[in-house]
C-alpha cells in the first residue's frame, strides 16, 4: 500500500479514489472522493484512504486485526463499515457503467476522477 500525500491531495497506487484539500476554505478542510459531503481533517482523509485500500485487499476479509482496523477507520469517518463498503461499491459500479451515448450534435458529460470532462461535439466522419 502506498498513499502519496501532498499539501493538496492524497492518491493511492491501489485504488482510484482520492482525497483533496478544499481550496475555498480558510481552514484546512479535506474531502474524500467517495465521501464528498463530509468535511474532514487531514488525518481523517488519510484514514479514509487507508480504509479504501484495506477494503480492496482480499486477504483483509479473513484477518481479524484488519477487520478491527477497518471498523475503527470507518468510525473515525462517522460511518459504519457497512456504509463505507456500500459507498465504495457504488463508486466502483458507477466507474464500470459505460456512459450514455450523446445524440448527434449534443455534448455529453461523463464522470472524471477530478470532476467532469466534457466530450467534444459529435463530428461526422
Amino acid at each position: 500500500m502506498t498513499i502519496d500525500v501532498t499539501a493538496w491531495s492524497m492518491t493511492s497506487d491501489r485504488t482510484p479514489e482520492s482525497a483533496h484539500r478544499a481550496a475555498d476554505s480558510s481552514m484546512e478542510v479535506w474531502r474524500l472522493s467517495w465521501l464528498p459531503d463530509r468535511r474532514l481533517t487531514r488525518d481523517q482523509a488519510r484514514t479514509g484512504m487507508e480504509l479504501d485500500e484495506l477494503l480492496g485487499d482480499p486477504k483483509a476479509v479473513d484477518d481479524p486485526a484488519a477487520m478491527v482496523r477497518m471498523t475503527n477507520y470507518a468510525s473515525a469517518l462517522g460511518v459504519t463499515l457497512t456504509e463505507a463498503v456500500v459507498l465504495l461499491a457504488q463508486r466502483m459500479a458507477a466507474r464500470l457503467t459505460p456512459p450514455a451515448e450523446a445524440a448527434p450534435g449534443e455534448r455529453s458529460v461523463r464522470s472524471h476522477q477530478h470532476g467532469h470532462a466534457i466530450d467534444p461535439p459529435f463530428v461526422r466522419g
